[in-house]
């Protein structure tokens, strides 16, 4: 069993900060890629940010170039999402993804966390 669980979500001014992670639990073996996506209400989950196994890859969406990193910490099976200069149409409910292997030889399947909301409000 594989769990993954986000934190950090909340309220945020538009311009402000605020720092999203996951950490994964359970019967891993290996993690590979991580990602971030989001949700708005009407609209399709989008990717927003993806980071490769060892860190070294990071592909953004346009819309958070520039604003939004992503990193990892393969140590504590983590990964983070620091928001910075926030606006109005950051806001979503954002879920972590991750390609896990639960033992040695096996592929790697998708994994969800529950989503963490984020509002953007003055």
């Amino acid at each position: 069993q594989v769990q993954l669980v986000e934190s950090g979500g909340g309220s945020v001014r538009p311009g402000g900060s605020l720092t999203l992670s996951c950490v994964a639990s359970g019967s891993i073996f290996n993690i590979g890629p991580m990602a971030w996506y989001r949700e708005a209400p009407g609209s399709q989950r989008e990717l927003v940010a993806d980071i490769s196994s060892g860190g070294a890859s990071r592909n953004y969406a346009d819309s958070v170039k520039g604003r939004f990193t992503i990193s990892r910490d393969n140590v504590k099976s983590a990964v983070y999402l620091e928001m910075r200069d926030v606006k109005a149409e950051d806001a979503a409910v954002y879920y972590c993804h991750a390609q896990i292997s639960t033992a040695i030889g096996s592929m790697q399947y998708g994994y969800w966390g529950q989503g963490t909301q984020v509002t953007v409000s003055a």
